[in-house]
């Protein structure tokens, strides 16, 4: 006769079996309150799924483009109306004034996105850290240690809060009047604020090269109000001669498609796309390229 199946306990019952033997019943039942709160804080704070998305997150902004935009007081950031913010406000900032406010918001955005990135590193080393705290054969210096743990629980929660608070570009602090001194002309109330806009990207799979040519596709995952200025670059990759060198060039689009014509044949060329330039950039650090080869001509065989 076969004995009846017995369930055997698995390896964490036999570490929490094992670690309450270390402890009195009174230590023990604090021991496991703790530690579950400690799970419940990773799971729940500081889970892998959301600091991966912080991740995504953070490469995205590294790609963005920074802008200044200048707003009367009373207008929200992002209303790009043009009716609500007339030409004639930049008329009355001083150009020279207005320069030095664009390298200010240059600064603040580099220092920013330094400052994200650094923040995003100690979550990841917190997570780590607690991680391994759970994962201590010996639940006594644990118990002993409770007080910092609860200090590093609080320190990451606000490191987690600064970082959601920095994600957003805030205001730039103007410590000089932008506007001159325009006599009986009211001075309208500005302010200045740091807005993004999200990469261009080319579409891979719709950008496909041709034998004399390549037909281009692009996007902006977050769609403008109104249609953007872009500038398209070429040029050929590895030039035999002097003739080839001129095989490049600068084309101003005013759509998210351009085909690229009169390319020489099984030639790799290289594209890059980027908005237009204006007046209000302050910081592009990334611009996407594409590599294509275009397709071999027809082959002429002896005559």
């Amino acid at each position: 006769k076969l004995d009846s199946p017995q369930s055997f306990p698995d390896q964490e019952e036999t570490e929490e079996a094992e670690d309450q033997q270390l402890l009195e019943p009174g230590a023990w039942r604090t021991y496991a309150g703790r530690r579950n709160a400690l799970r419940e804080f990773l799971a729940a704070d500081l889970s892998p799924h959301l600091l991966k998305r912080h991740h995504a997150r953070m490469q995205l902004l590294r790609k963005c483009s920074y802008y200044i935009e200048v707003l009367p007081k009373h207008l929200a950031l992002g209303d790009q109306n043009p009716l609500v913010l007339p030409n004639t406000m930049f008329q009355l900032i001083d150009p020279w004034k207005f320069q030095r406010m664009k390298k200010v918001g240059t600064a603040q955005t580099k220092i920013q996105l330094l400052l994200l990135g650094d923040l995003l590193e100690q979550l990841d080393r917190g997570r780590a850290e607690l991680d391994a705290l759970l994962e201590s054969p010996d639940p006594r210096p644990f118990l002993a240690g409770w007080g910092q743990v609860e200090e590093r629980l609080a320190d990451l929660s606000a490191v987690m809060d600064n970082f959601l608070a920095m994600m957003v570009p805030g205001r730039l602090h103007v410590k000089h009047r932008l506007v001159s001194d325009v006599g009986a002309t009211k001075i309208p109330h500005i302010r200045l604020m740091l807005s993004t806009k999200m990469p261009v990207m080319f579409d891979r799979k719709e950008s496909v090269a041709h034998q004399d040519g390549v037909s281009l596709r692009w996007f902006v995952t977050v769609q403008p109000p109104v249609p953007e200025p872009f500038e398209l670059r070429f040029k050929l990759l590895d030039p035999r001669t002097q003739q080839e060198c001129a095989q490049r060039g600068v084309i101003p689009v005013a759509a998210c498609t351009f085909d690229v014509r009169n390319l020489l044949p099984s030639r790799s060329y290289k594209f890059t796309i980027k908005r237009a330039e204006s007046y209000t950039l302050v910081y592009e650090p990334w611009r996407d390229s594409l590599t294509l080869q275009t397709k071999p001509g027809p082959s002429t065989g002896p005559a």
